[in-house]
Formats: C-alpha cells, sequence, structure tokens
C-alpha cells in the first residue's frame, strides 16, 4: 500500500517534501553538535574602543588569537585598540539601552578612577549592568567627596 501510494505524483511530492526537511533537520543538529553556537558566535564578538580616537569598533577574539595587544585600530591605523566597558548609565543615574564604550585608565597608564564621558559615572574593569533597582555608580564628584584625603 504504502509503495503504490509512493508511485503516484502526490507520493514522490510528499517523499521529496520528508526528504528535504530531513536533510535541513539533520544539517542543523550537526551544525549544533560540531559547529561554532550562537552563544560562543556572541561570546566572542567584543567592543573595543581606540586610545587615539577614542571611537569604538566590534572585534571577534578568535581573530585576535596570536595578535599583539593593545589590537589594531581602523581609526588610528595603530595597535591603539583596548577592550571597551560599557556604561548603561544616565546622566541623572536611569538605565539606558545603548551603552557608551569606555576606555579604562589603567589601559593607558593613567592613575586613578574611569568615569564614563557620557554620564560621568564611576566605570570599572567587569563593569556590571546597569539595572533598575541596582545601586547607582558614583559620579566623579561624588567619588572624591567620599574618598578625599582627610
Amino acid at each position: 500500500m504504502i509503495g503504490d501510494f509512493a508511485k503516484t505524483t502526490i507520493g514522490k511530492a510528499t517523499l521529496a517534501v520528508v526528504i528535504v526537511v530531513a536533510t535541513v533537520f539533520s544539517f542543523y543538529q550537526f551544525k549544533g553538535l560540531f559547529g561554532k553556537s550562537e552563544a560562543a558566535a556572541i561570546g566572542n564578538d567584543r567592543v573595543f574602543i581606540c586610545s587615539e580616537t577614542h571611537k569604538s569598533f566590534r572585534v571577534d577574539l578568535e581573530k585576535l588569537v596570536g595578535q599583539p595587544f593593545p589590537v589594531y585600530s581602523p581609526y588610528s591605523g595603530k595597535n591603539t585598540g583596548y577592550p571597551a566597558e560599557l556604561c548603561y548609565w544616565t546622566k541623572d543615574g536611569n538605565v539606558k539601552t545603548d551603552p557608551t564604550p569606555v576606555l579604562l585608565n589603567s589601559f593607558i597608564g593613567i592613575p586613578g578612577p574611569t568615569f564614563c564621558p557620557d554620564c560621568g559615572r564611576l566605570v570599572v574593569a567587569h563593569n556590571p549592568v546597569a539595572s533598575v533597582g541596582r545601586k547607582v555608580p558614583p559620579t566623579q564628584a561624588e567619588y572624591e567627596a567620599k574618598h578625599k584625603s582627610p
């Protein structure tokens, strides 16, 4: 009975669709097992910032293996690219969706803390992502008032 169905035009079309679907499904299964995951691709895409122009750019970390640090910056044409810390705060302490890339002073040999050029708030290494309810980092004035020497 199935053999008779496979000999009809509708049967052949149905078998062709099943074979195509099975092939596509198999491709994505093997890609998931042996290929780079979407999470890995996202994790490897990092924001860097040029120490000369202060413009940010994206870099695939896999392409940096064996490269000198700082990395090549397309804006200066030299190795002036450092990992950027992202600041998601506004001047008034609200959360914003489009972060400001910040170059940490420690990367370029400037002593002392780093403050976001956009909102003026403290930015640290591995800067935590802003969220409603999270303690807002201090502004430069608040930080200096708290840390001034007696």
